[in-house]
């Protein structure tokens, strides 16, 4: 590109901002380009150039001269190419970029046994027909220990309903729902998959973009074929170095999610790359793990790009299904390949991206998530001083439970058998092991290595294949006072049993090596350099060579930066009532011009919706609002049942919300008669899942520093090591939220009153919730359509 079209299209060229396009026959709604979430940090304005060029005759004709020549097609992330693929009603021309609002029509969405209650909703609608069964994958997964009378006739329904609108799907035992997306080619690389489930990001592995959307999405998608999305900032990842023995993907992202554990990436799309030597020593399960534990890290997807690696990871595939699967082989199979590699997708030289991290991979050592938090990682030689006793240790879920995982931990088995006279050990009396593989076919792949064998001899408790323990379902879960250590995804606390033990992540044969020893241990892999000094971790754009076209562009790229960074400085969020003219936000007819209510704090950042409402409920269709209203919070803070009144305003930390899909971590807090949520942040999903159900949340950083001040600093996650600490405090401030004028007033209890700006809350989302959530608007729409 040279240097005057660069200019032209950098610095002349308008921005426009893309609302969503609306068909005739299209219900998804137009939300307008801003946080649904209302935010007190605004939205830069777009701008031309700068007003010294413009009024300097000179420089004004150099300048109109260059924009009259046609712009080049404008750089892009992978993310923005697979996005622009699937975003229909495009304005023609129109490149996406991070910020644009788009409709979406996925290549595939999956659910799981949220299947009934999104048909349930989809017929609440008034939906009768699905837009393109094609579009729809079902699979049966996470409550699959259940063999109630009750859970058994929900899951025939969902399959019979799957059979009637000639949906393809999959019966409890066939694996989880992540897996089965990839292994049956639904998860194709360079397309756009979404499900109703938060480690949707799992496709990023085989350099699918996936991401995760909330039960009524799903309905919504079910009906029209379409759902809404802005697309996040990106994040580019660099891995240098390679992968040294005795350490894994789970490493890599057990590592990322410590070392860069200030919401560095949170509502991210994150972009993995490093050099051909570098991604070689990632194999594609690995990628699926560090994919699909990027949703831990905050990323709202984990993208790795379409390589050499995965191109013969591909190719093999498709040659098994050849022979032995020919169902599999219609969607799976060479041909579709090269169709895929005669015209890769590849992020452009250019694209830019809001934030660069560089992990060096062959500084990295085995690390150990937790307890009971997946921000505290420590490497194992520290923990493996402290002498951790474990009573469960867990190989399951979709992170880490394919067959080299299951051939890792056998490795530590037989390694251990080579000085027994040739015998398997059994693991200790007081250590129960459980292993579940994320599919059937990664079971009778483990099987026929002998791998699964070994771990039966060894002791392990087999379940079949599904979620079970790693959601907190069926056999296994950990009892008061326990300590478990697993190669799954999640360790909040009382995620996997109760609130009262502590949970560790670690790689599978980390994992084994402790069921054996019977404390957190490793299998003696790994050997560390005697110099070495910590993991090489960096954030910053890392240095490469670069063109003069290259180098000119990143030049004007940082121009970007300096534009973007001067004219946040000057709109940043103001004090209320400083001299300046006041935008008034049309009221949606009905919407009350004011909320108000007492503060009720609730000091935690990361407070995880696992805290906000127990997974134990989440797979159960009936449970009754006062019972939901019951158990908010339980999981935080069990007096929170008794703290938190009707009508009071919850006042959370930072990423508030992060964690899972569940929508009931919103309709708990509305249960409990709370209409309204104030943060530091938000995670995405839980923004999301409020709007879609009605409830409000707002961004108030400030309030969070104001009330920490006063009250005592931030525990941490969840709580955790918040000691006599109160964790739900009634603060006898209030606050008053005037929609209208967009400005919170405090009151604090000793009378001092203070008020801030906050972002719009746009008068299409005040229809949404008006309307008691996105289900009736939709059916609203349907009605009068």
């Amino acid at each position: 590109m040279s240097a005057r079209r660069l200019l032209s299209s950098r610095i002349v060229s308008v921005r426009p901002r893309l609302p969503i396009a609306r068909t005739a026959s299209s219900i998804v709604p137009r939300f307008s380009p801003a946080r649904y979430i209302s935010s007190s940090r605004n939205v830069r304005q777009d701008i031309q150039a700068f007003h010294s060029q413009l009024s300097d005759p000179t420089a004004s004709a150099f300048l109109s001269s260059l924009s009259k020549s046609s712009p080049p097609p404008v750089p892009q992330t992978l993310t923005e190419k697979i996005v622009q693929r699937y975003a229909v009603g495009l304005p023609e021309g129109k490149f996406v970029k991070s910020g644009d609002y788009v409709t979406l029509q996925p290549h595939k969405v999956m659910t799981h046994d949220n299947s009934y209650p999104v048909a349930m909703k989809f017929k609440s609608i008034g939906a009768t027909k699905i837009k393109n069964p094609d579009q729809l994958v079902m699979t049966i997964d996470h409550d699959v220990q259940n063999k109630s009378e009750k859970n058994l006739k929900k899951y025939a329904d969902i399959q019979a309903f799957a059979k009637e609108h000639g949906v393809d799907s999959y019966p409890p035992g066939r694996g989880i729902g992540h897996q089965i997306m990839v292994e049956e080619g639904y998860a194709w690389p360079g397309t756009l998959a979404v499900a109703s489930d938060s480690h949707s990001n799992h496709y990023g592995g085989v350099g699918c973009l996936g991401t995760p959307i909330v039960r009524t999405d799903a309905a919504s998608i079910w009906a029209t074929g379409k759902t809404w999305w802005q697309i996040p900032p990106v994040a580019k990842v660099t891995f240098t170095g390679t992968l040294p023995e005795g350490t894994t993907g789970k490493d890599v992202i057990v590592a990322l999610c410590g070392l860069f554990k200030n919401d560095e990436v949170l509502n991210h799309a994150i972009e993995f790359t490093g050099s051909e030597e570098t991604m070689r020593s990632l194999p594609i399960d690995a990628r699926l793990t560090i994919a699909n534990q990027s949703t831990e890290w905050g990323g709202l997807s984990g993208l790795f790009p379409i390589d050499s690696v995965l191109r013969a990871w591909l190719r093999a595939k498709a040659t098994e299904y050849a022979l032995y699967d020919p169902v599999t082989a219609k969607r799976f199979n060479h041909q579709r390949l090269d169709e895929l590699f005669a015209n890769p997708l590849t992020a452009d030289k250019g694209a830019k991206y809001a934030k660069y991290l560089t992990l060096n991979l062959s500084t990295l050592c085995p690390y150990v998530s937790g307890p009971n938090s997946v921000k505290v990682a420590t490497p194992l030689y520290e923990l493996e001083k402290q002498n951790i006793k474990v009573d469960r240790a867990y190989l399951v879920s979709c992170t880490n439970s394919r067959r080299s995982d299951f051939a890792a931990a056998a490795k530590v088995f037989r390694d251990a058998a080579a000085k027994n006279n040739g015998v398997v050990p059994k693991v200790p009396e007081h250590v129960k092991l459980y292993i579940s593989a994320a599919s059937t076919l990664e079971q009778a792949a483990a099987e026929e290595q002998g791998d699964w064998q070994v771990l039966l001899d060894a002791g392990a408790t087999p379940l079949v294949s599904g979620c079970g323990p790693c959601i907190g379902l069926g056999t296994g879960l950990l009892e008061p006072g326990e300590v478990g250590i697993s190669a799954s995804n999640r360790n909040f606390k009382g995620r996997m049993g109760s609130r009262e033990a502590q949970a560790y992540l670690a790689s599978p044969e980390v994992v084994a090596a402790s069921a054996l020893a019977g404390k957190i241990a490793g299998p003696g892999w790994y050997s560390r350099p005697a110099d070495w000094a910590g993991v090489e971790a960096s954030e910053g754009e890392p240095f490469e060579e670069k063109s003069v076209d290259e180098a000119l562009e990143a030049i004007i790229g940082k121009l970007d930066s300096i534009i973007d960074s001067s004219t946040s400085s000057t709109s940043t969020e103001t004090e209320a009532g400083e001299d300046k003219a006041e935008t008034l936000t049309e009221l949606y007819p009905g919407f009350p011009e004011k909320i108000e209510g007492e503060l009720v704090f609730c000091d935690a950042d990361n407070l995880n919706t696992d805290g906000i409402y127990p997974g134990k409920y989440t797979y159960q269709d009936d449970v009754s609002k006062e019972k939901m209203a019951e158990v908010c919070m339980e999981n935080y803070d069990p007096a929170f049942r008794d703290v938190a009144k009707p009508g009071d305003i919850l006042v959370g930390g930072f990423n508030f919300g992060t964690g899972s899909s569940r929508e009931q971590a919103a309709t708990a807090i509305l249960a409990k008669g709370i209409p309204l949520v104030v943060a530091g942040s938000f995670g995405n999903i839980f923004s999301r899942n409020s709007i879609n159900n009605a409830l409000m949340g707002v961004e108030v950083p400030k309030l969070i520093h104001r009330l920490r001040e006063v009250f005592g600093s931030a525990s941490s996650d969840d709580g955790k090591a918040a000691g006599a600490k109160v964790l739900t405090r009634r603060t006898g401030w209030t606050m008053v939220w005037d929609v209208r004028r967009s400005t919170v007033t405090i009151k604090e209890s000793d009378g001092t009153s203070w008020s801030q700006k906050v972002g719009e809350l746009p008068p299409n989302v005040q229809e949404v919730i008006a309307k008691g959530g996105l289900e009736n608007w939709v059916k609203a729409q349907i009605e009068s359509s």
